[in-house]
């Protein structure tokens, strides 16, 4: 495993992706916290492009955990049947829906300890939605990020937790609000799994893979 980059190389990196972006965004569509929700929890083994197919034409008429109750199992599996996995997952959805309606009067809960105990909904979707709609300096950890983090050395770790501990122990504060959107697109675009586009990349100096792409 490489080392863990020190408080100034992160301070740099950091420093660099906000002069490339300074308000990174989420690729999911989403109007509001519960489609938000809903689409990351959809995304689990499905690609962003996938799921924002589908949710094009259930979120005008399913934004509100009732209006999905209303819709049905099969109303909605109509909709996902394109993504991986879509009838458990359209059986968790409604699940969720339930709750939400019946325990949080309709609304999504902004702590993490709620929303890990809705169904279909883990550590990584919880910290998503903690981030992208409540604002919390939450980091979920994904393949991109987690692929990033131990090849780079910005947050190495040997399981997920690990990586994003690291992330929230090392990253300076003042970039943990979008730490993982970076890392995610870094992940996605140039720190490639199979061939990393290492001559394009904006913190090449810093890196510590050792097997460079030119």
């Amino acid at each position: 495993m490489v080392r863990q980059l020190d408080y100034m190389q992160m301070k740099a990196i950091f420093a660099r992706f906000e002069e490339a972006e300074a308000h990174p965004k989420g690729e999911l569509d989403h109007t509001n916290a519960y489609t938000l929700l809903v689409a990351v929890a959809l995304s689990a083994q499905a690609t962003d492009v996938g799921v924002n197919k589908a949710t094009k034409d259930l979120f005008p008429i399913a934004d509100t955990p009732a209006k999905m109750l209303a819709l049905g199992e099969e109303g909605l599996i109509e909709h996902i049947k394109t993504i991986g996995l879509f009838r458990q997952k359209a059986k968790n959805v409604l699940k969720m829906s339930r709750i939400l309606v019946e325990k949080y009067d309709g609304l999504v809960p902004s702590s993490r300890a709620a929303l890990v105990e809705l169904p279909g909904v883990g550590r990584k979707t919880a910290n998503v939605v903690l981030n992208m709609w409540f604002g919390h300096p939450a980091q979920a950890v994904d393949t991109h990020i987690f692929r990033v983090g131990n090849r780079t050395g910005i947050c190495p770790g040997r399981d997920v937790e690990a990586v994003e501990r690291a992330i929230e122990d090392n990253v300076p504060v003042e970039y943990q609000r979008h730490a993982h959107h970076w890392l995610i697109l870094h992940g996605r675009y140039i720190c490639v799994a199979r061939k990393p586009k290492c001559g394009a990349c904006p913190i090449r100096e810093w890196c510590q893979f050792e097997e460079k792409t030119q």
